[in-house]
């Protein structure tokens, strides 16, 4: 049974990329796939510290790549302490065939939340390659190629650029939901229609995402 890890990262409990991400994860389990839920913002995972540091630079001076293989750099109580975080994130995220990260667009980057789950689980020369992600993401504005406001699109460039250049997972889908700031601006209200719109399409090409990537993986 294909397995997915979703994640939301929203400050909001009600907030476009939760609904985004639900609809993906809802049409993920109607087709018959399993799921692990996490919260980052509802239960933060904590910032990385020395220890982890520590663990990091025993990895790279022993050449320890194999996953099973990481709790071998953990040496004294402050490490086994930093692993104690790591661990159950780390098993979740290798468990999955899918990763599902809810991610909406915050200072034209990620969420604080979202930034200390990657910087947990991420270690020297870690492939996931032949997993995918998936980011279901709001942003305020419009970000999409051409817009004014393209180049300054560091949240989707990030997550790209971090799954292929670490993880070796080429495999990486974006579905955007543009313009959420129409909703509560006064002067982006002209373009509330074409939010609607981009919500919309979202909506669609999440749910047959999923189904499709659970035909794909029972086959």
């Amino acid at each position: 049974m294909p397995h997915l890890l979703h994640l939301d990262s929203s400050a909001r409990r009600q907030s476009f990329s939760r609904t985004l991400s639900g609809a993906f994860a809802d049409a993920w389990r109607a087709a018959g796939g399993s799921i692990t839920y996490r919260d980052l913002a509802a239960e933060p995972v904590p910032p990385i510290n020395e220890a982890w540091t520590e663990i990091c630079d025993f990895l790279l001076a022993h050449s320890i790549t194999a996953l099973d293989e990481l709790d071998t750099a953990v040496r004294t109580p402050e490490q086994a302490a930093a692993w104690k975080i790591v661990e159950p994130l780390l098993n979740e995220l290798i468990a999955a065939d899918v990763v599902l990260i809810g991610a909406p667009m915050y200072n034209y980057s990620i969420p604080s939340s979202l930034k200390a789950w990657i910087d947990q689980v991420t270690f020297p020369r870690m492939s996931l390659a032949g997993r995918k992600i998936v980011v279901a993401s709001a942003r305020g504005g419009s970000y999409l190629p051409g817009a004014p406001k393209a180049v300054f699109d560091h949240q989707a460039r990030f997550l790209q650029d971090f799954a292929q250049g670490h993880f070796a997972i080429d495999d990486v889908t974006f579905i955007h939901a543009e313009l959420a700031n129409s909703v509560v601006d006064p002067a982006l209200a002209h373009l509330h229609a074409k939010h609607e719109e981009s919500l919309s399409t979202a909506l669609s090409s999440a749910r047959a995402l999923a189904g499709e990537l659970i035909s794909t993986a029972t086959r």
